[in-house]
């Protein structure tokens, strides 16, 4: 026997896969929850020598269609990290992770090979960092502000030359500041031979928060904010129509990453241009819904149902609460053999 449910990946107790779950029984299905944290201690997972011979806890499993929220190799890094005792228990510890991370990677990597619908696979994860990121867009003729990642100082003086610029992490986590005289001293950049940085023009404008979904916008969101980084300062968030031409950028933006669902960052320079930051493979949107009122998760939840095959799919389900209009929503897909190749 083979199962073809929707399967959620990731933390049992993330608000996302709770979220998501929920919204999925909602509309008649019941989704398969994967906790890749419980493997290998309690998750049994094998995978054959076949594309499709993947076994869940003795079940062949063959999903319909996929979220992942967090495959859970980050949880590994950590564990590598740990203290131990000595430096063959750090070796062993990383031989460990290194063999639980590639078995679940290949896991998601062949459905998505096989035509899963994966909302999103790992095929985009080069593509995720900013610097190869950014410089795609550019490539593609889409608006991002001029960048430098560099841990050279003489590079730094170059581009801040007349001009305000800000800086950040490359890969994320800390605010972004903008640059002062005093960060330009030698005590100061002495510290970009520990890490590069993002040194970036900085963008006085409003912050902009866009989620496309299978090559449509589904959502808009204005994160009004007095603060350089919005983060954690959020006044309100509204609800707002993109001109056409931004959304056409979007959805190409998406294409050009290869990411199915993504909440992407925009915000606004100088010349009133919206530029692209970054597209985020795993977005949070909970808080979104909340605050601006869209409803992101039942948007995402109604696409996963969509590739339930028609006889599971014609089930009887509840109504879900404050779906967004039937174009983004309810638009019925034909699931595709277990050969097609995603698009």
């Amino acid at each position: 026997m083979t199962l073809s449910p929707v399967v959620i990946v990731g933390p049992a107790d993330d608000a996302h896969v709770v979220g998501m779950a929920q919204r999925v029984r909602a509309l008649g299905a019941e989704p398969l929850l994967l906790d890749a944290g419980r493997f290998p201690a309690s998750l049994r997972l094998t995978l054959g020598d076949d594309l499709d011979d993947v076994l869940i806890d003795g079940t062949r499993l063959h999903p319909s269609a996929v979220y992942v929220r967090n495959v859970g190799t980050g949880a590994l890094q950590a564990a590598n990290s740990a203290e131990c005792d000595s430096a063959a228990e750090r070796f062993r510890n990383w031989l460990v992770g290194r063999e639980r991370a590639d078995v679940l990677t290949a896991m998601i990597s062949r459905w998505e090979h096989l035509g899963v619908p994966v909302y999103n696979g790992l095929a985009a994860s080069p593509r995720m960092a900013k610097p190869f990121q950014l410089a795609l867009l550019k490539q593609a003729g889409l608006p991002v502000p001029s960048t430098r990642w560099t841990n050279d100082p003489s590079e730094v003086y170059t581009f801040a030359a007349g001009a305000r610029v800000a800086y950040k992490p490359v890969s994320g986590g800390a605010a972004t500041r903008e640059l002062a005289i005093a960060d330009l001293a030698p005590s100061r950049l002495d510290l970009l031979s520990r890490s590069p940085v993002t040194f970036q023009t900085l963008m006085p404008g409003e912050d902009i928060r866009v989620y496309v979904l299978d090559g449509e916008v589904i959502a808009a969101i204005h994160i009004v904010s007095q603060a350089l980084d919005f983060r954690g300062h959020e006044e309100r968030c509204v609800q707002i129509e993109l001109p056409m031409d931004v959304r056409q950028q979007c959805i190409r933006a998406a294409r050009v990453v290869g990411l199915r669902f993504t909440g992407m960052d925009l915000k606004r320079d100088v010349e009133g241009t919206l530029r692209f930051l970054e597209l985020n493979g795993s977005p949070m949107f909970l808080g979104f819904d909340a605050r601006a009122g869209t409803d992101i998760a039942g948007c995402l939840a109604a696409r996963l149902v969509d590739w339930l095959p028609a006889t599971i799919a014609a089930a009887p389900r509840l109504e879900p609460i404050d779906i967004l209009p039937a174009s983004c929503c309810r638009r019925r897909h034909t699931p595709r053999s277990r050969g097609a190749a995603a698009g």
